[in-house]
């Protein structure tokens, strides 16, 4: 029941994060794509390179937002509010639920971009891979990254615990993975 609970907490981020991959395969998104370091370099390497762009963070703020709003809508209709860690210390209102989502959206954003700016100064391309023990370190961080970030807010606007938070992350990790191996049976992405 614990990790019903805590999906269904974590469900507006799963949800946006889903909706941004489908996104970013539009004409729409292609044609409005500019990066967040506007191109510019640090030591010979882009800051975090062409993927990360200001459309990508708009679009994780706005899908994450309308994904909470949907979570808010289910669990008032279905009573799971009790089920919903989001709604320990605040009620499931409209404005909290808007204010959360677009919350859970820009820390889902902000916090990949360190990764990206670590990738880049290892030489990394965006979306590349390495061996050994830093391919090993950066596939957990490109997994955790911005699982950092919706903790943070999980944490700033609940009760969770410490140790609460740290189990967020990692079942966070696991659906990580699992989404994008279905994204890549559905051809929506090219790797993990």
């Amino acid at each position: 029941m614990r990790i019903l609970s805590m999906l269904l907490t974590m469900s507006p981020v799963i949800l946006g994060a889903a909706a941004v991959v489908v996104f970013s395969r539009t004409a729409f998104f292609r044609k409005h794509k500019a990066p967040i370091d506007g191109g510019k370099s640090f030591r010979g390497e882009r800051i975090f390179g062409d993927h990360k762009t200001w459309i990508g963070l708009l679009s994780y703020v706005l899908f994450c937002t309308l994904a909470h709003l949907l979570t808010g809508g289910v669990c008032r209709l279905f009573g799971l509010e009790k089920m919903n860690q989001m709604y320990s210390l605040h009620a499931n209102g409209f404005f909290y639920n808007l204010f959360a989502g677009a919350l859970f959206g820009l820390a889902y954003a902000l916090f990949e971009l360190p990764n990206s700016f670590l990738k880049r100064r290892f030489h990394i391309a965006p979306g590349g891979h390495r061996k050994g023990f830093s391919g090993v370190f950066f596939f957990i961080l490109d997994q955790i990254d911005s699982l950092l970030g919706c903790a943070l807010v999980i944490g700033l606007l609940t009760d969770a615990t410490l140790l609460a938070l740290l189990q967020y992350v990692l079942l966070g990790a696991f659906v990580h993975v699992f989404v994008n191996l279905l994204l890549m049976l559905l051809h929506m992405r090219k790797s993990i």
